[in-house]
């Protein structure tokens, strides 16, 4: 048998689940400096209330009230992490706002349920890389203009005009993401098509789906893919 060579590098080791959470929370406060307040008011506000609880309500019992300030810290903590989880979230898509492939990249990690994407935009202008993406939900379907509103409001149309003659019974939405003021931030996204009112069942959706999947891009162009959010590391300290 051959011999195996000690000198071989190892495998990088993956970090560990407290050294991860303290990368998040690093990236966090440096593109989001607010955030920290925000956390450390999540983790003292359900502490305090809960403390305060358990000496009213247990009466001068010591067990009692360790056993309230054990439930608050932990519902403290528990707040803490939601908070760092949205914001840390906030903070990676401000990363790649703006970028080609952004809205994909929200499309793939961050859709609630009851809607369906792909991170491959249905058009795009090879010279700008502007793009537009096609969602199916309950609220029907939309289209997602990602650059600027001049730019991409001929192509929404375009798109509104091919999905309108195969399914003209079904609402089209539109919602841009870009620049311009009036635009959708990308960590809005999921939450925005969360406010389309409902139209379609599970079925409909399926059905809806295929009936224009006739319409997605098969010519082979270079069209770009989603940036992953999930994959942005705190920056190495120097």
């Amino acid at each position: 048998m051959a011999r195996r060579d000690s000198t071989a590098p190892k495998a990088p080791k993956e970090p560990g689940r407290i050294k991860q959470m303290y990368q998040v929370f690093q990236m966090t406060r440096k593109y989001d400096p607010s955030s920290v307040w925000w956390m450390l008011l999540g983790f003292l506000g359900p502490l305090a209330v809960v403390v305060t609880l358990g000496i009213v309500l247990s009466s001068g019992n010591v067990f009692g009230i360790v056993l309230w300030s054990v439930s608050g810290l932990l519902a403290g903590v528990l707040v803490f992490l939601i908070i760092l989880s949205r914001r840390a979230e906030r903070a990676a898509y401000s990363q790649i706002q703006g970028q080609p492939g952004a809205v994909g990249a929200v499309l793939k990690s961050s859709l609630r349920r009851g809607w369906a994407a792909s991170e491959i935009p249905v058009a795009v202008s090879p010279r700008t890389q502007d793009a537009v993406y096609r969602a199916v939900g309950r609220g029907g379907i939309a289209l997602i203009g990602e650059g600027p509103k001049s730019r991409t409001t001929r192509m929404v149309e375009e798109e509104r005009r091919k999905i309108a003659r195969i399914v003209p019974n079904v609402a089209i939405n539109v919602i841009h993401v870009g620049p311009d003021a009036d635009s959708v931030p990308l960590h809005k996204i999921a939450r925005t098509l969360g406010t389309f009112k409902r139209q379609l069942s599970k079925a409909e959706i399926y059905a809806v789906t295929n009936r224009i999947s006739s319409l997605d891009n098969k010519g082979g162009l270079a069209i770009p893919k989603g940036i992953d959010p999930t994959k942005v590391r705190a920056p190495r300290p120097r």
